[in-house]
């Protein structure tokens, strides 16, 4: 089932053409990898699907509804997550309490309301037991790894019950380890039938995880290929320009 169709995305700043009529398609439980050079438009239309721009020309179908966001908040109430590559935790919180900020859960005492810990506790260990990681609702984000502090942004996507899942660089400036922790990470999101856009650098990672890799160079849809039918040398060439296109 298609979840996220694209057709003739194209957005400008001004002078500057970001994006020129991209179309692409995802299907529940599918990974795409977003692959390009710095400049070639691939957060500009992360930033599009996830409502913080508004495209200046094409249209958005989410689930087979036309869609126009005005606002993240809109995108969200679609299905629509992003992991950005800082991922937005506080280091001196918990974990369950990063995975619930802005949602907190409370209970009444007396008059008052107040933080209901072992509630929020209990369910951001469901979350983590689903993502089969290591991560412990009470440990603190500040003492955590890379790959940890991945599964408690991704976490806080599933307590959405997010459709779409938009990642971007999660494997960027982490440890060997730790990059082996993100990728499971995003099989078991593919294996819950969550759709993944996957933007990364690094051609192994996308390699091992993506379905299909579509490749944007200056703002243009260079290729839209099956990972099984093109291999990291023809990619690196039409992210470069070696090759013009497929």
């Amino acid at each position: 089932m298609t979840v996220l169709r694209l057709e003739w995305i194209s957005k400008r700043f001004g002078a500057i053409q970001a994006l020129e009529e991209v179309s692409l398609s995802l299907d529940a439980g599918e990974v795409l990898g977003l692959m390009g050079d710095n400049g070639a438009g691939k957060s500009t239309l992360v930033k599009i699907i996830a409502g913080n721009y508004r495209p200046s020309g094409g249209r958005i179908y989410i689930g087979g509804a036309q869609k126009d966001f005005h606002h993240p908040i809109e995108a969200r109430e679609s299905g629509i997550e992003i992991v950005y590559q800082d991922l937005a935790l506080c280091d001196n919180l918990t974990a369950a309490t990063n995975v619930f900020l802005g949602r907190e859960l409370t209970r009444s005492f007396g008059p008052f309301r107040i933080m209901d810990y072992a509630s929020m506790n209990a369910v951001a260990a469901k979350l983590f037991k689903e993502l089969k990681s290591e991560t412990r609702p009470k440990d603190f984000v500040k003492d955590m790894s890379g790959g940890q502090r991945q599964a408690v942004a991704i976490a806080r996507t599933r307590l959405a019950s997010a459709k779409i899942v938009l990642m971007d660089e999660p494997t960027a400036a982490i440890s060997v380890r730790q990059v082996a922790e993100v990728l499971n990470l995003i099989r078991e999101l593919k294996r819950q039938q969550i759709a993944v856009i996957l933007i990364s650098h690094r051609m192994p990672d996308v390699f091992a995880v993506a379905d299909r890799i579509t490749v944007l160079r200056r703002g243009r849809k260079v290729a839209d290929k099956p990972v099984s039918e093109t291999t990291p040398e023809e990619i690196t060439g039409l992210i470069t320009g070696a090759i013009q296109a497929a």
